[in-house]
């Protein structure tokens, strides 16, 4: 993701050697320069997409931004043009009921992402006048947007100078500049400080840094098949000029879906968002065999405020 700004492309900087692997806690200047090379490589290479374009606006930007943790560009687009057509604005979203914004998500996943959007839009409605703040603290404080998303909005949306901290970026650092295939599973407050002291000073070329480092880690620094031989910034990559360890950390986690009751709330919530009118027991009790795991993940979604349960043993998507 890009900022709607315009930026002009920076000159090619000569390619220093390969330093040995910073730790977080080495002053910046012993630090590598990464952003030059990589902001010429994001201009010729950074994909096209509907959030990148000065007509998504900052309202655009953070639609994208929920809808793209931990879902791929590819399931995001058709669901984010259908969004962006029918709630052009946060006011328009903030007008309907909460359970609009879960139909509309479709099989995004980890539908609460909706729930919070719906109210990110309503506090922006009530307290910002229905237009998206650019102040970082103000982003902070709206509901369902924690650190990670405001620093986006204010970087993409306003070209702020802020350290943008995806999972992309995580690695793209963990392996340029501290050597390591991987970075912690959590984001430390030692990653943090590392992606601050990177940060160039130039606000412009920071925000334009924040984008091209996320691109760099979706398209070439990847998890799986890094593609070394077409990084703009191998000469300069600790781990590479290491031999490519392997990871030796905690086990990375993995994410699974089928037999879950992240598949059964997905297959309960798709019987909801098809109807028009309340469903009964019986309807969702043929999506899935298993009685008990079935009482779990319904009784799930209404704590998460997912489904309405009604009188007369019915259920549907919230009205509020």
């Amino acid at each position: 993701m890009t900022a709607t700004t315009e930026f002009k492309p920076q000159t090619m900087s000569p390619t220093p050697s390969a330093p040995a692997p910073a730790t977080p806690s080495e002053p910046a200047a012993a630090l590598p320069v990464l952003h030059p090379d990589v902001n010429i490589w994001f201009d010729g290479h950074a994909r096209d997409l509907p959030w990148r374009h000065p007509e998504a606006g900052p309202w655009g930007v953070m639609v994208s931004e929920f809808m793209l943790q931990q879902t791929p560009v590819n399931r995001v687009l058709p669901v984010y043009e259908q969004w962006l057509a029918r709630w052009p604005r946060p006011a328009d979203l903030a007008a309907e009921p909460s359970g609009e914004a879960v139909r509309a998500w479709g099989r995004l996943g980890y539908p609460r992402r909706a729930l919070r959007l719906h109210g990110a839009a309503t506090a922006i409605t009530e307290r910002h006048g229905g237009d998206v703040p650019s102040e970082h603290s103000q982003l902070l404080s709206l509901p369902g947007i924690g650190e990670y998303t405001a620093a986006a909005v204010a970087s993409f949306a306003y070209g702020q100078r802020h350290a943008v901290l995806d999972t992309n970026v995580r690695r793209v650092i963990a392996r340029a500049v501290t050597g390591v295939e991987y970075p912690p599973n959590a984001t430390t407050a030692a990653e943090r400080k590392l992606a601050r002291a990177l940060l160039p000073e130039d606000t412009a070329t920071a925000a334009r840094w924040a984008a091209s480092s996320m691109e760099l880690g979706a398209l070439v620094c990847t998890a799986k098949n890094p593609e070394c031989g077409r990084c703009p910034i191998a000469a300069q990559c600790a781990w590479l000029q290491a031999g490519k360890p392997p990871h030796e950390g905690p086990a990375r986690r993995t994410q699974t879906y089928a037999g879950t009751d992240r598949q059964v709330r997905g297959r309960l919530l798709a019987v909801l968002r098809e109807a028009v009118t309340p469903v009964p027991q019986k309807d969702l009790d043929a999506v899935w065999h298993e009685p008990v795991q079935r009482a779990r993940a319904l009784d799930g979604l209404v704590s998460d405020g997912l489904v309405e349960p009604l009188a007369g043993g019915v259920y549907r998507l919230p009205q509020s």
